[in-house]
C-alpha cells in the first residue's frame, strides 16, 4: 500500500535585514552574540590570567626598547663609554629572548582559552544541525557536518587571532606610554593626543566597518552558490532556453557583490585614515617638535629613544589592531551568527514532556530519506505495551535503525504518528529514553565520569550497575572508577559494555538497543540484554543473533515486504522468511 505524503511543516523562515546597499542579511545574534563569546572565554578563568601574566612578559621589549636605545646612546656610545652602550644593548637581547619564551607561552594559553568556545560552539551547531535534520525527516549528511564544522573552525580561528591582536596592541599601548613617560615626559603632549584621535576614529568606523565586510562575505557567498548551481544546471537550461534567465540572475548576484565591495572599500578607507592619524602622526609631530624639545632641554639621544617606541612598538602593534580587528571581528561575528541563528530556526519544542507510561504506539508510520525516496517503513502500525520487551530482526539495510531512530524521536517519519506514553515522540523529555547505537560513543575522561553521564543521582549504583550488565572486570582491568579513558585504546566490545552500563544508569523507562551488542559474545549479550529486560521500563532491541529474539516478549521481523508481528514461536510457524532465519541460527556452546 502507498500513502500520499502529508504536507509538512516547517518552521518560519528566520528574520531577515538588509545593508543600505540591498544585500539580504540573515537576523544577528547581536547581544546573544557577544554574551556567547564572553561566556566561553570566562569559562576557562585560569587561561585566561595565563594570557595576562605571560602578556607582560612578552610586553618586555616594548616597555625597555627606547629606554635601552636612548641610555645606550646618550649614557654610552655618544659619551665615549661603550661598555655602557653594549650593556644597555645586552639587556634589550635579553628581554628579547625572555619575550620570546613569552610569546611562545601566550599561544599556548590563547589556545587554552579559545577551545572551550570551540567546544561550546560546536555543541551548538552539532544540535542545531541534528535537530534540522530531524524535522527535514532525513540524516544531515557528510555536506551539512562539513558546514558545521567550517563554520565552528572559522569562527575559532577568528576568536585566537581577535584575543592575540587585542591583547597585544593594549599591552604594548600601555608599555609604550609608561616608557615614554620614564624616558622624557615632555614628549607626551606631542604623541599623545594624535594617537588616540587615531583609535577614536577606528574604533568609531568599526560599526561601519563590520556591517560592510559581512555584507561582502555574504555577497561573495551568494555568487559562488549562484555560479555553482548554474554551471551544474547547464545542459537542463540549455535545453529549457532559460541561459537569459539564468544568466541574469547570476549577472545580479555579481552586482550585487560588486556593490557590496565598492561600499567596504570605502569603509576601509577610514582604516587608512585612522592608522596615519593614530600612528604615523605622533612620528611627523616628534619630529616636527625636536627644535622646541632641544630648547627644553631634551637631547637627541632621548628623541631616537622616543622614537624608537614609536617605529617599533607603537605603530606595528596599531596597525595590527587596525588590520586584525577589521577582519577577524567580523568573520567572528558571521560565523557565531550563523550557528546561533540555525539553532534558534531548528530548535527542538520548548515543552518537553515526561510521560507517565512507555507504551510505544506507532500509526500509519511511513518513513523516507528524502521526500520523493522509496520509503523506508511503509504504513507500519506498531504496539509495544509499557514495560514490554521487542525485538526487531531483518536483513541489513531493511530499516531497522530508521525505525529505532523514528521511536526515539530523532527523526520525525514522512507520515503517521509515533507516541511515547501518549506523547509524540520528538515532544518527550530527552531524559525518558535512550538510544544505544552499534558504534558506542566513549570520551576522554573517567570511567566514572563515562558511566554517570546520564545519570542525575549524586552518588549512582555504578557496583550495581557494572554487576548486572557484565562491566565489572572490564572496569577493573581498566583500574576502577576513577581511571582515565583512552577510547581508542579499548576495542569495539569494550566501549560497548561502557555505553551499556551508562544506559543501565540513566533514569530513561525506554531503552532501545541498536544492535548496541553486535561486538560481544553471546553470552555477554544475554547478560546484558537480560538486565535490561529485568529493569523497569520498555525495552526495544534491534537485533543481530536470532537468541535476542528467543528472549524477547514480541518479535518484529522485517523483510522489505509487510513487517510480521508476533512472539518467536508464532512467527516460526506463520513467517517462513523468520522460520529460515531461526533455522541457520545455532546456540552458542
Amino acid at each position: 500500500m502507498t500513502t500520499t505524503p502529508r504536507p509538512r511543516t516547517s518552521p518560519p523562515p528566520a528574520h531577515r535585514e538588509r545593508t543600505p546597499d540591498g544585500v539580504s542579511l540573515p537576523a544577528r545574534a547581536g547581544s546573544g552574540t557577544r554574551t556567547f563569546v564572553v561566556q566561553a572565554l570566562l569559562a576557562e578563568p585560569r587561561a585566561v590570567l595565563r594570557v595576562l601574566a605571560w602578556s607582560v612578559v612578552e610586553a618586555g621589549p616594548a616597555l625597555l626598547v627606547g629606554q635601552a636605545v636612548a641610555r645606550a646612546i646618550g649614557d654610552g656610545f655618544a659619551a665615549g663609554r661603550p661598555w655602557v652602550g653594549t650593556a644597555w644593548l645586552a639587556t634589550l637581547a635579553l628581554v628579547w629572548t625572555v619575550a620570546a619564551v613569552g610569546a611562545r607561552q601566550v599561544v599556548l594559553a590563547v589556545a587554552a582559552t579559545v577551545e572551550p568556545f570551540r567546544d561550546r560552539l560546536l555543541t551548538e551547531a552539532v544540535s542545531g544541525t541534528l535537530r534540522h535534520a530531524a524535522t527535514e525527516g532525513r540524516p544531515p549528511g557528510s555536506a551539512a557536518v562539513a558546514r558545521v564544522n567550517l563554520q565552528v573552525e572559522l569562527a575559532r580561528d577568528a576568536l585566537a587571532a581577535l584575543v592575540t591582536v587585542v591583547r597585544s596592541f593594549a599591552f604594548t599601548a600601555v608599555s609604550v606610554v609608561v616608557g615614554l613617560a620614564v624616558l622624557e615626559p615632555l614628549v607626551l603632549p606631542w604623541v599623545l593626543p594624535p594617537f588616540v584621535a587615531g583609535l577614536t576614529l577606528f574604533v568609531a568606523s568599526l560599526p561601519a566597518l563590520a556591517r560592510r565586510q559581512r555584507a561582502y562575505l555574504l555577497a561573495d557567498e551568494a555568487t559562488v552558490a549562484a555560479t555553482a548551481e548554474m554551471i551544474g544546471g547547464l545542459r537542463d537550461i540549455a535545453a529549457c532556453g532559460a541561459e537569459d534567465r539564468v544568466g541574469g540572475a547570476v549577472r545580479d548576484r555579481v552586482a550585487t557583490q560588486e556593490a557590496a565591495g565598492r561600499a567596504l572599500a570605502r569603509v576601509t578607507a577610514l582604516r587608512t585614515v585612522a592608522l596615519t592619524v593614530g600612528g604615523w602622526a605622533p612620528v611627523l609631530l616628534l619630529l616636527l617638535a625636536v627644535p622646541w624639545l632641544g630648547r627644553h632641554g631634551v637631547g637627541a639621544a632621548m628623541v631616537i629613544g622616543a622614537l624608537t617606541y614609536l617605529t617599533q612598538s607603537l605603530v606595528p602593534a596599531f596597525g595590527g589592531l587596525v588590520r586584525g580587528v577589521g577582519v577577524s571581528a567580523v568573520r567572528l561575528g558571521v560565523s557565531v551568527d550563523r550557528v546561533l541563528t540555525a539553532t534558534t530556526a531548528d530548535a527542538a519544542p520548548a515543552s518537553c514532556t515526561t510521560p507517565a507510561e512507555t507504551d510505544v504506539r506507532l500509526r500509519a508510520v511511513t518513513a523516507a530519506y528524502g521526500p520523493d525516496a522509496v520509503p523506508v517503513i511503509d504504513e507500519l502500525d506498531l504496539d509495544v505495551p509499557s514495560g514490554g520487551h521487542l525485538a526487531v530482526v531483518g536483513p541489513s539495510g531493511i530499516g531497522k535503525s530508521t525505525l529505532a531512530a523514528v521511536i526515539t524521536g530523532l527523526m520525525r517519519p514522512r507520515d503517521g504518528t509515533v507516541e511515547i506514553g501518549g506523547v509524540r515522540a520528538d515532544q518527550v523529555d530527552p531524559s525518558a529514553r535512550v538510544l544505544i547505537p552499534q558504534e558506542a560513543y566513549v570520551f576522554r575522561g573517567t570511567v566514572r565520569e563515562n558511566l554517570g553521564y546520564l545519570t542525575r543521582d549524586a552518588e549512582p549504583p555504578f557496583t550495581q550497575a557494572m554487576e548486572r550488565i557484565g562491566s565489572a572486570d572490564l572496569v577493573a582491568r581498566l583500574g576502577g572508577l576513577d581511571a582515565e579513558l583512552d577510547p581508542g585504546a579499548l576495542s569495539a566490545g569494550e566501549r560497548q559494555l561502557i555505553a551499556l552500563t551508562r544506559a543501565y544508569l540513566a533514569p530513561a523507562r525506554l531503552v532501545v538497543l541498536d544492535e548496541a551488542t553486535c561486538h560481544l559474545d553471546p553470552a555477554a549479550e544475554a547478560r546484558a540484554e537480560t538486565a535490561f529486560a529485568r529493569r523497569p521500563g520498555t525495552l526495544i532491541v534491534v537485533a543481530h543473533r536470532i537468541s535476542s529474539a528467543r528472549r524477547a516478549d514480541r518479535v518484529l521481523l522485517m523483510d522489505g515486504t509487510r513487517p510480521h508481528h508476533g512472539t518467536h514461536d508464532d512467527l516460526i510457524r506463520s513467517s517462513p522468511p523468520y522460520a529460515a532465519l531461526a533455522g541457520r541460527w545455532r546456540p552458542a556452546r
